[in-house]
């Protein structure tokens, strides 16, 4: 083969597959940065810092709680986003229910109102959260960094589960309803199932806007400590490896979560359609 005909050959292979590729390239992109902070937990640092590699080693491995407080607030931090994504997903999916399947006064303005926190930048959030506890007298602390994470996560909720339910057949209800099942027994046999996908991914994105959330944290803690804010204060002192193995362990956990998630998808199909 010619050189001018291989390089034809090459140039509209890369045509071809532009998107697949610009898409790696992305992904790779987005995915070096958690590379980097799985190589550095098992660095030694010869400082307080952890910036530059010096020997491999396993020890903060074998001791992740060996730094005070770090564990307590990595402990806080999931208590308060499981808290907040159990309150969201509840309260997003019945508000995404409602504005998908009835018709009521200033529906267009809640529908627009939904998408306000995701738009808005958190800074002005957070404020807002605090004036709004402050003028209340409430307290800061874990009960009004768990309500301001619930409304921050609810918007993400609403729009993830809308977008199943606005994809659902709605024959498939009307045939329950024909084969005599109950208003109940067909949202929990017929529609549940079918949102479940979106609830799903609205109950995941919450937890992971929860547990990593600063600024809003920050703004509505008072002396509450959670993990993003230990690490933010670590970094002022010294960067513990310790961090790096809980930052390594959590994004194992979320490929894994999802990972299986596809799996189970997969033989779902395959076995949808074998019958």
């Amino acid at each position: 083969m010619s050189a001018p005909t291989r390089r034809s050959r090459i140039f509209n292979w890369g045509r071809n597959n532009l998107v697949v590729i610009a898409g790696l390239i992305t992904l790779a992109y987005l995915i070096l940065p958690n590379i980097v902070v799985m190589v550095f937990s098992f660095n030694k640092p010869a400082g307080r810092f952890n910036y530059s590699w010096q020997e491999f080693s396993t020890d903060a491995w074998k001791d992740p709680c060996g730094v005070a407080d770090m564990c307590g607030s990595l402990s806080l931090s999931l208590q308060i986003a499981l808290w907040a994504t159990i309150g969201a997903t509840v309260l997003g999916s019945m508000i995404a229910f409602a504005l998908v399947r009835y018709r009521f006064r200033a529906r267009g303005a809640v529908n627009s109102l939904i998408f306000l926190p995701m738009a808005m930048p958190e800074v002005v959030m957070a404020a807002s959260l605090l004036t709004l506890f402050l003028n209340l007298g409430a307290e800061l602390g874990f009960w009004t960094i768990l309500i301001a994470h619930t409304m921050f996560c609810l918007s993400f909720v609403v729009v993830a589960v809308k977008a199943r339910v606005l994809s659902m057949d709605p024959r498939l209800e009307e045939a329950a309803r024909d084969l005599y099942a109950g208003p109940v027994q067909t949202f929990v046999r017929v529609t549940l199932p079918i949102a479940a996908p979106g609830i799903a991914a609205g109950a995941m994105l919450a937890f992971a806007l929860s547990f990593d959330d600063f600024i809003i944290t920050n703004f509505n803690s008072g002396n509450t400590v959670t993990f993003p804010m230990f690490v933010w204060g670590s970094a002022q002192r010294g960067t513990p490896v310790q961090i790096n193995v809980i930052g390594t362990a959590m994004f194992a956990i979320a490929v894994l979560i999802v990972a299986g998630g596809q799996i189970i998808s997969g033989r779902r199909k395959k076995s949808a359609l074998s019958k």
